[in-house]
């Protein structure tokens, strides 16, 4: 449909040490994967604080790593759960979406974790998988569990800021990585299964309307993590195909972004000095890779 754009490849800017690799063990959430883990971990849910130190989660052992601008990996927390996506609240605290426990909170000074959101409606979650901030303080997740196309169940929460919980979709088969636009008016939903990335508009009352496919991808294992830059490219992270895709607001490809270890970039985020360097996480090699855009991100409600 589109001519293939122009193909940047990222390079490896930090790995997890041996040390920090599990290569023996096992858990629910390893018996429950087709693959095994060569890393030693599973990592996912890269953010920024504001002192520039990359935090990112492992799903597999529960733990939560931080990356100090030098590439250097200390473990903030290790706990009975498994972490997906993070972010960050402008209030400091460390929101993470929590497969098997559901939305929970972080102190990154002393590594305490506490409950933030374990049901809704007194229903347990599938296992909620990531998570984005509006401007107003609403945060937006994912409760994916095992949904797929044989299971389209999947759903789409935003808890508002006064501590409502609503259900915004719930036919969504893997909904996975989600973002805002700038203007807060359109939800961009990974929906991994289905290797598709669904728009969804929201509405000044607060419900959604004319839910569509915004890119179809194919190949791989479908899109995971979401990102966003200040032109409104949208950053898709192709889990299993090794690639990460720029669009731009249109839907039409603008880069791809290959790496140069594992098939399986997960998740991304921007950083850096001025906001231009995307880092991704590859969880085939347990690594942090980087590339430099043209365009700096968007810094979200629950950045820096």
């Amino acid at each position: 449909m589109f001519a293939p754009p122009p193909r940047l490849t990222a390079e490896i800017h930090a790995s997890l040490p041996e040390p920090l690799r599990k290569r023996e063990g096992s858990n629910d959430w390893l018996r429950s994967q087709p693959y095994t883990l060569p890393g030693g971990s599973f990592l996912e849910g890269p953010v920024f604080d504001r002192d520039g130190n990359l935090y990112c989660t492992d799903v597999a052992w529960g733990r939560i790593f931080r990356m100090s601008p030098q590439g250097e990996f200390t473990v903030v927390a290790e706990y009975d759960g498994e972490p997906n996506g993070m972010k960050f609240h402008r209030d400091g605290r460390l929101f993470i979406a929590d497969f098997k426990q559901g939305i929970l909170v972080l102190d990154t000074a002393t590594g305490r974790i506490e409950p933030f959101l374990l049901r809704a409606r007194s229903e347990r979650f599938k296992g909620v998988n990531d998570l984005t901030f509006a401007s107003n303080g609403d945060l937006y997740f994912t409760d994916q569990g095992m949904t797929g196309l044989h299971d389209s169940t999947g759903r789409v929460f935003r808890c508002r800021a006064d501590g409502r919980v609503e259900c915004l979709l719930d036919n969504v088969p893997s909904p996975n990585g989600l973002v805002l636009n700038a203007a807060e008016n359109i939800l961009y939903l990974a929906v991994t299964r289905a290797n598709a990335i669904w728009r969804v508009p929201l509405l000044p009352d607060g419900g959604v309307t004319k839910v569509g496919t915004f890119i179809q991808m194919s190949g791989g294992g479908g899109p995971d993590g979401l990102a966003i830059d200040e032109a409104g490219n949208l950053v898709v992270a192709h889990v299993g195909m090794g690639a990460v895709w720029v669009f731009t607001p249109r839907g039409e490809p603008l880069y791809r972004i290959d790496s140069p270890a594992g098939a399986n970039t997960t998740n991304v985020a921007y950083g850096g000095a001025d906001y231009r360097e995307l880092f991704v996480t590859e969880s085939e090699s347990a690594s942090i890779l980087r590339v430099h855009l043209p365009v700096p991100g968007r810094r979200l409600f629950g950045g820096p």
